[in-house]
């Protein structure tokens, strides 16, 4: 029987291949750059705004309605201090790593960055519609460059911008199924979490643990959907039905695989963020988050490459014993 795909060896292949071709750490480190030293498009204004005419419109005439609003406010300003609205440029499942995105710095060594506001409610949606569009045309061309990598151990820009415009169509389709995927499965699980709740509030806790658990049970063997796409330029339902052979064809390992890999980016993520926002010694921890969160994605494709091949020797064997 083949043997199946090396853990160890796919995150050594990963991390060589991003050690080969440095170039791949140019879009994760200019991202981090610009959330950084970049002006900041912000939002507390308008929260502001909006916490106020809620109050106005409900004619605050005692103390407790008073006190009420005042937590609401600042509950609405502690959230969005540190909100910066171009973090939305790090899009899921297919998008560019960013240390900054999880820090939201709000000071540089050169001073506070320019800061703009976003004016209302209605210009807050175009933006977020405009930069998960440009999040995920950036993520395509990021992972096509580690997907070619990968596939030929050789770094071609226009070779990738010839089929990037395809792949980047398949990308928002894929995000916009697993949107509809997660809002038809969390729809009716809050409301048996919310029924729950009513009774006795351990139980909405446990219900609430018990929907997290069987949502990444459900959602895991999605998890390759967008190699296939990258590696073999499949279509976004075939890379679909093979990422989820795979995952099943590979549970065990598969699950372990990816434990290893949120301990090593999470892990690592406390490291970076050692050096304080206002320090130049931010900048290593900058590239080195880049680089580890490349050698990562790498991994994974290293690890769904020799996971199909081995998937696939295996059905031939299979196909040939029943035969004979």
């Amino acid at each position: 029987m083949p043997a199946p795909p090396s853990l160890m060896g796919s995150l050594m292949a990963g991390f060589d291949a991003t050690a080969n071709h440095i170039g791949l750490l140019l879009l994760p480190v200019s991202l981090d750059l610009l959330l950084w030293f970049g002006p900041h498009l912000r939002l507390d204004q308008l929260i502001q705004r909006m916490v106020t005419d809620m109050r106005d419109q409900a004619g605050v005439s005692n103390r407790e309605m008073a006190d009420l609003m005042q937590f609401s406010n600042q509950f609405w300003s502690i959230l969005v201090e540190r909100l910066n609205f171009f973090s939305i440029l790090r899009t899921y499942p297919v998008g560019i790593p960013s240390l900054m995105v999880t820090s939201q710095p709000l000071t540089t060594p050169l001073g506070e960055p320019a800061s703009w506001q976003v004016p209302s409610l209605g210009v807050a949606a175009l933006l977020w519609i405009l930069f998960t569009l440009i999040g995920l045309g950036l993520g395509a061309f990021y992972f096509g460059m580690i997907a070619q990598v990968i596939a030929t151990e050789k770094l071609s820009v226009p070779q990738i911008l010839t089929g990037w415009l395809k792949t980047t169509k398949r990308t928002i389709l894929l995000a916009l199924l697993l949107v509809i995927f997660m809002v038809a499965l969390s729809v009716p699980a809050s409301c048996l979490i919310s029924l729950a709740a009513m009774g006795a509030l351990p139980l909405g806790q446990i219900g609430l643990w018990i929907f997290a658990g069987i949502a990444l049970w459900i959602l895991l063997p999605f998890a390759f959907a967008p190699h296939g796409v990258f590696l073999y330029q499949s279509r976004v339902l075939i890379s679909l039905r093979d990422s989820i052979r795979i995952t099943r064809a590979t549970m065990a390992k598969t699950v372990l695989f990816f434990i290893i890999l949120l301990v090593l980016d999470e892990g690592l993520s406390i490291l970076w963020q050692i050096p304080g926002e206002d320090s130049w010694l931010a900048l290593v921890g900058l590239f080195g988050h880049a680089f580890i969160a490349t050698g990562l994605i790498a991994a994974s494709f290293v690890y769904y490459r020799d996971a199909n091949r081995w998937l696939q020797r295996l059905i031939q064997q299979s196909a040939f014993l029943s035969s004979a």
